[in-house]
């Protein structure tokens, strides 16, 4: 975790003028790279406008231009205010919690991750505006350039992070509170064939190893840890820990907030 924690960024135009100096000094460090930092960061007065064409260049194709993408972003997050605190929130995170990001800006211009969740924002609002059409040829698209798939109706809140994020499934109906953490190959999936309420409810604060499994209408409770490939199938309490296939408990967490330190060993864990 890095020594300079979220509370002492105050709004989104001091996190996105901090985002500016590194970008400045990058340039200069490495001359070969400066029209990307210039192109990416440096030649945007706000973090909306930057994370609009960004992701817009990432997910434009033959079918749909950058342009074209880059104007149902802006329309989004000009809405919906939230989206670009939950976007800013969400890059906090990642600085916080991964000891290989010590700059603000690397969420934003090489986490796959990062850039998933992001793009997924965009799609759950197309989706609550009933553009069911597009939003689900934006998830089309994270899917096939991030190897992440989320369901544009599944409920994500700020504060997330996705480490690596290679292979992660979150389907329709789940949902994740504030402050979750997760590693790559993790599957929030469901449960049966019907329309209801199928996939899990991931409560505040909780750390999901890699690899798990969780499935089905299940709520993992708030500050829980679920072990590396777990398969968890029935209802976690809050604050323990479950390891196993299928997972079962093996002991309460210690930790505080266990998605903030990321530790994934059960040293600490006492039953």
């Amino acid at each position: 975790m890095n020594d300079v924690v979220s509370q002492a960024v105050s709004d989104v135009n001091e996190l996105w003028q901090l985002i500016r100096a590194e970008a400045k000094q990058a340039s200069q460090q490495q001359p070969l790279m400066a029209s990307f930092f210039h192109s990416n960061i440096l030649n945007h007065k706000t973090f909306a406008s930057a994370m609009s064409f960004f992701l817009s260049s990432l997910l434009e194709n033959e079918d749909l231009s950058a342009m074209m993408i880059m104007d149902v972003f802006e329309q989004a997050m000009n809405d919906d205010e939230a989206i670009e605190h939950k976007m800013v929130e969400d890059l906090l995170a990642y600085y916080e919690r991964d000891p290989a990001c010590d700059q603000y800006m690397t969420p934003f211009l090489y986490f796959k991750g990062y850039h998933a969740i992001q793009s997924y924002r965009v799609a759950h609002y197309l989706w609550q505006q009933k553009r069911i059409l597009l939003a689900l040829y934006f998830q089309s698209r994270v899917a096939q350039l991030f190897d992440v798939d989320i369901h544009p109706a599944a409920t994500l809140d700020s504060g997330l992070m996705i480490d690596h994020a290679t292979g992660v499934v979150i389907g329709e109906t789940a949902i994740i509170e504030k402050n979750v953490s997760m590693l790559h190959s993790v599957t929030l999936g469901g449960n049966g064939s019907t329309p209801c309420k199928r996939h899990p409810t991931i409560r505040e604060g909780v750390l999901i190893s890699v690899g798990a499994k969780v499935l089905g209408n299940i709520e993992v409770g708030q500050r829980a840890k679920i072990g590396a490939g777990s398969v968890v199938l029935d209802a976690v309490p809050a604050h323990v820990t479950v390891v196993g296939v299928p997972a079962n408990i093996v002991g309460r967490s210690r930790s505080q907030m266990p998605s903030l330190d990321m530790k994934h060993q059960l040293e600490g864990d006492a039953s």
